[in-house]
């Protein structure tokens, strides 16, 4: 690995640090380097606060020395005035001159304006540093702006022999497939995505809490469908957890009831999670949802859990026409890693 890999892969290892912390921003991580020895360090750690360069700036103790370094970011430095001052102005006015960026930023308000900033200025630039990792240490970032709806991640569990339910099921007491090591795994993917979506059919019959009991972090915002308003407000869904957003095509006045067009239910739901910002959606179940947002071409990453058991009869599992890139053990169970094949990518060009 080249010396500018390392330190990029230092920023990337600082930027997940912020991983469901961030939106509507990116998460960013920043390294300066001066005569081979890292001096400053940072990563934006909450939306409004400081940027990652900023923090890395205001870490190093000898500021003289700046004038000699070379600043490390993931992602390409703001030249716009938002919440904070760009990170571009801040660069420049410490005469820091080498910078090196893991990939342009695609938000309007970026899209190669730092790098001309900087450029312009006199700084020496490099880009494209471990770009690929970078792209997707900001997919949820990118997939926003370019796509204008949220990162989708598909979710499901399933038997060994394909079912990801009992045809009956006691209400109130789901069906476990996966270990409780696999279910821990899940409640920290909660807090590192937005919101979680589920089913009319699901709320109801599973009565899931969606939350992240079992792991330290930031609650996901709770997606739920019911089209006629059939759920019970009892249910754990409604609790006061977390934050709830009902799409419904009933008529009730209430900020946590969204009125939607069920003719068009994905677009809506996606147009609507834009419009706030959400960053990212889990779609958690039931089949239908899930195979849904599956034949719609609407996803960009699966996670699926299978287990070790049998059950012989229920209901199938969603199908995903494509084969996992990696697969591996959690306890006694196989966790499957789906990508769509539509990517991401870094536009735009230094100047």
């Amino acid at each position: 690995m080249q010396q500018d890999e390392i330190y990029m892969k230092r920023c990337l290892e600082l930027a997940a640090l912020g991983l469901g912390k961030t939106y509507p921003n990116p998460m960013v991580g920043s390294v300066i380097v001066y005569r081979g020895i890292i001096i400053g360090e940072g990563w934006h750690k909450k939306s409004g606060e400081a940027h990652a360069e900023v923090i890395a700036v205001d870490s190093v103790k000898d500021k003289s020395l700046l004038k000699e370094s070379t600043i490390y970011v993931s992602l390409e430095p703001c030249a716009h005035y938002g919440k904070t001052p760009p990170c571009a102005a801040l660069i420049i006015k410490h005469k820091i001159p080498n910078v090196v960026i893991g990939c342009i930023d695609t938000f309007s308000e970026v899209a190669g304006k730092g790098i001309a900033m900087l450029q312009d200025a006199g700084a020496n630039v490099k880009l494209g540093v471990l770009e690929a990792e970078c792209l997707e240490s900001h997919k949820r970032f990118f997939t926003f702006h370019q796509k204008k709806r949220p990162y989708i991640i598909l979710k499901w569990a399933q038997t060994k022999d394909g079912f990801i339910a009992p045809t009956t099921q006691q209400q109130g007491k789901p069906f476990w497939i996966t270990s409780s090591e696999s279910k821990k795994l899940v409640h920290k993917w909660r807090t590192e995505e937005a919101s979680i979506l589920v089913g009319t059919h699901t709320a109801k019959k599973d009565n899931p809490a969606l939350t992240a009991r079992l792991w330290e972090g930031e609650q996901p915002l709770r997606l739920v469908l019911d089209r006629q308003l059939r759920l019970s407000t009892d249910l754990q869904v409604f609790n006061n957890m977390a934050k709830t957003l009902v799409f419904t095509a009933e008529s009730k006045k209430s900020t946590e009831y969204i009125a939607t067009d069920f003719s068009n239910l994905h677009e809506s739901i996606l147009k609507e999670l834009h419009k706030r910002k959400i960053h990212s959606v889990i779609i958690e179940g039931g089949r239908e949802t899930l195979q849904s947002f599956i034949d719609m071409n609407l996803w960009d990453e699966a996670r699926v859990f299978t287990g070790k058991e049998n059950l012989e009869e229920g209901i199938s599992a969603p199908v995903l026409i494509t084969k996992p890139t990696t697969e591996e053990s959690i306890s006694t169970d196989l966790l499957s890693w789906y990508k769509n094949d539509s990517k991401i990518n870094c536009v735009g060009k230094a100047h």
